[in-house]
């Protein structure tokens, strides 16, 4: 949904869950299968963003989402880093001048 929605040219994905197995919610999860797809960092670079406050982009990856987070098991926590190319640019080349 991101890939076909966003066109990001980065996609960063880290599956967190295992991190949140002993919160009570994750305990009671009906199945094993739910409670590992649940807590995750994402990072998308994409030109969608452009122009566009961190709210706004936050609120349009949420919006493709929107499925996922409702559904019973689904993604229960979502952390968001989203930024335009020039901003991915400038990230790197800050990473790179400050080692």
């Amino acid at each position: 949904q991101i890939t076909e929605a966003l066109a990001p040219s980065t996609l960063e994905i880290v599956n967190d869950s295992h991190l949140h197995a002993h919160h009570a919610a994750m305990r009671d999860s009906s199945s094993a299968e739910a409670r590992i797809h649940t807590h995750f960092r994402v990072t998308i670079t994409s030109a969608a963003f452009a122009a566009k406050p961190q709210p706004a982009r936050h609120r349009m990856v949420y919006a493709l989402l929107r499925d996922e987070m409702a559904r019973a098991g689904g993604i229960h926590a979502l952390q968001l880093k989203t930024r335009t190319p020039d901003e991915e640019q400038r990230f790197a080349a800050n990473a790179e001048g400050g080692s």
